[in-house]
C-alpha cells in the first residue's frame, strides 16, 4: 500500500511539474476563445490601383459571396487588403530613375476599381481594410531602383500595378530593406507614414481603416502603436510578429506570438489568420477544408489567405480561381451547415466581448477544445505520453464523445 501511495505521489508530482512548465501556453490556451460555431471569412490582400479588369474581377468575386448564405442568411464575406499607391512608372521613367513617384487609387484612371471596391462594402461582401499606403518603403524602393536590375527592369518594363511582383524583401513596407538584414524605420518616419496612409484610406473609401494587415507580415510595436493613436482597432497576423528581413531576405527576428483575441502593448486586438488558399499556385479545396475542419476542432476561426493575383492573371488562372472560391464555399455550407460568415472586424469584437452567441460557454466542451490545443504542442505531448499526463485527457476526450454531454 505504502509503495503504491508513494507511486502515486510520485506520478502526481511528475505531472504537476510538467503542467507547471508548460503553465503560460496553457493559461494563453485556455484564455483563447473557444468558437461555439465554425467562423469563415477569406482574406484576400494587395487590391489597390488597377485597370478595369480587376473591377471586373471584383464584381464577379462579388457575384459569387453573395450567392453563399450561412445559417444566419449573411452572405459570405471576403475582406479586402487595400494597397493605396503604386509606383508611377512612367514617371519614374521620364526622371530617368532619379526619383520616386507615385499615383494613388483616387486617380481618374482607377475609378472603377475603388467604386467596385465601395460598391461591395455597401452590398456587406467585401470588408475593407488597411494594406498600406504602398507595398513597399519608398526610400527603400528608390535606393534599389539603382542598385537592383530587377527592379530597374520591372520599372522599365511594367506598369507599376502588379507590386506583388517586386523581389520579395523590397514589398516590406515596414522595415529598411536597402541593406540586409534591414533596418528598423524611426518612431517619428512611422508615425507620419501611418498618418498619412490611415488619411488617404478614408479620402479613398470615405471612412477610416479600423483593422490592419501588415504587408508581407513584418511591422514592429511603433508600427503597432502609431496604428492604435491613429483608429486601428485589429491586426491580422500570422500567429506571429515578424520584424524585419534576414541576411538572406527572409521574414524573420520574431520578437512575440499571438493567439485569436489576445491584445498588444497598444490595445490592439490581434487575429490569426493561417489558412492559405492560392489556386493560381496549385491550391485546392480538398487541403483546404481539412485546415477549416482542424481549425473548427480547435475552436478557433478559419482566416483563409488568398491574395489579388489569383484573381487578376491570365484568362485561364482567373476563372480557376473563382470556380475554387466559389466550390471552397459550397463545400464549407454542406459540411458545416451551422457556419458563420463575418468580416475581422465584427469577428474581433464579438471575441473581445465574449459574445455567448459565439463563443462557447460550457466547461466541458472548452476543457475538451483546450486539450485539443495543448496537443498541437509538439513537445508537451510527447511528454504527456512519456509520463502519462495524456491519458486521464484521453479518457476525458473518449468519455465526452460517447456520452454526448456538454
Amino acid at each position: 500500500m505504502l509503495i503504491l501511495v508513494i507511486l502515486v505521489i510520485l506520478v502526481a508530482s511528475i505531472w504537476a511539474g510538467l503542467l507547471l512548465a508548460y503553465r503560460i501556453p496553457l493559461q494563453r490556451l485556455w484564455r483563447e476563445p473557444a468558437l461555439a460555431v465554425p467562423v469563415l471569412i477569406v482574406e484576400s490582400d494587395d487590391w489597390g490601383p488597377g485597370p478595369p479588369a480587376h473591377a471586373a474581377a471584383l464584381g464577379r468575386i462579388v457575384d459569387i459571396l453573395a450567392r453563399h448564405r450561412d445559417a444566419t442568411g449573411r452572405a459570405a464575406v471576403m475582406t479586402i487588403g487595400a494597397i493605396l499607391a503604386i509606383p508611377d512608372n512612367e514617371a519614374i521613367r521620364r526622371n530617368g530613375l532619379r526619383w520616386h513617384d507615385s499615383r494613388t487609387l483616387l486617380a481618374p484612371d482607377f475609378d472603377a476599381i475603388r467604386k467596385a471596391l465601395i460598391q461591395g462594402q455597401e452590398l456587406g461582401v467585401l470588408a475593407l481594410q488597411l494594406h498600406g499606403m504602398t507595398h513597399y518603403w519608398p526610400p527603400t524602393f528608390l535606393k534599389a531602383m539603382a542598385d537592383d536590375k530587377l527592379v530597374r527592369d520591372w520599372i522599365l518594363t511594367s506598369d507599376g500595378v502588379e507590386t506583388e511582383t517586386l523581389p520579395s524583401p523590397i514589398q516590406s513596407r515596414w522595415t529598411d530593406t536597402s541593406v540586409l538584414p534591414s533596418q528598423p524605420l524611426s518612431v517619428e518616419t512611422i508615425r507620419a507614414a501611418v498618418a498619412e496612409e490611415v488619411s488617404r484610406f478614408q479620402d479613398c473609401f470615405g471612412v477610416r481603416p479600423t483593422v490592419a494587415v501588415p504587408p508581407t507580415f513584418v511591422w514592429n510595436r511603433d508600427v503597432e502603436q502609431a496604428w492604435v493613436e491613429h483608429g486601428i482597432q485589429v491586426i491580422v497576423t500570422p500567429g506571429r510578429r515578424l520584424t524585419l528581413r534576414d541576411a538572406e531576405g527572409r521574414p524573420g527576428g520574431c520578437d512575440r506570438t499571438m493567439l485569436n483575441a489576445e491584445r498588444g502593448a497598444s490595445g490592439a486586438i490581434y487575429l490569426v489568420r493561417d489558412i492559405y488558399f492560392e489556386p493560381a499556385l496549385g491550391h485546392r479545396v480538398e487541403p483546404t477544408l481539412a485546415e477549416i475542419a482542424r481549425h473548427v476542432r480547435l475552436g478557433r476561426p478559419a482566416l483563409i489567405e488568398t491574395h489579388r493575383v489569383n484573381f487578376t492573371g491570365t484568362q485561364e488562372q482567373r476563372e480557376r480561381s473563382l470556380a475554387e472560391l466559389d466550390r471552397l464555399l459550397s463545400r464549407a455550407r454542406e459540411r458545416w451547415p451551422d457556419m458563420r460568415f463575418l468580416s475581422s472586424a465584427e469577428l474581433a469584437e464579438r471575441l473581445a466581448q465574449r459574445d455567448p452567441s459565439m463563443v462557447e460557454q460550457r466547461l466541458s466542451l472548452r476543457l475538451s477544445i483546450w486539450i485539443g490545443r495543448a496537443a498541437a504542442i509538439d513537445r508537451l505531448r510527447k511528454l504527456a505520453w512519456i509520463t502519462g499526463l495524456a491519458i486521464p485527457a484521453w479518457l476525458f476526450q473518449v468519455a465526452r464523445r460517447f456520452s454526448g454531454k456538454t
